[in-house]
């Protein structure tokens, strides 16, 4: 896990990048992050806050169970809550877009 403390979330990106390194981590985060969403639609739907619990702990499932079996690190939401949250987002919409992959290139390709 990183000691490094990012003063913005444009520097966070690049290590949030590398951490999820591998296809079948991020292929684990785009289902929990779908799962997630569906869970809150379901929330927002029924008034039934037991969905917006439910969703989290499958996304977060999903998503640490990759961390620990696929990339063998320790998720980033441990250390920077907040900027890895708007980074799954983040990736999750590249994803969607097919850019994900460049962003791995890019990022692996800096000086970390």
């Amino acid at each position: 896990m990183s000691t490094q403390n990012f003063k913005s979330f444009e520097d966070f990106w690049p290590f949030y990048v590398r951490e999820h390194s591998q296809f079948a981590t991020r292929a684990f985060h785009f289902i929990g992050t779908s799962f997630g969403l569906f869970f809150l639609a379901a929330t927002i739907f029924t008034g039934n806050l037991w969905f917006l619990l439910v969703g989290l702990v499958v996304s977060y499932a999903f998503a640490w169970t990759s961390h620990f079996f696929i990339e063998k690190n320790r998720p980033a939401t441990f250390k920077y809550p907040f900027y890895s949250f708007l980074a799954d987002f983040k990736m999750y919409a590249l994803m969607w877009r097919g850019q994900m992959g460049q962003e791995v290139t890019k990022a692996t390709n800096q000086t970390a």
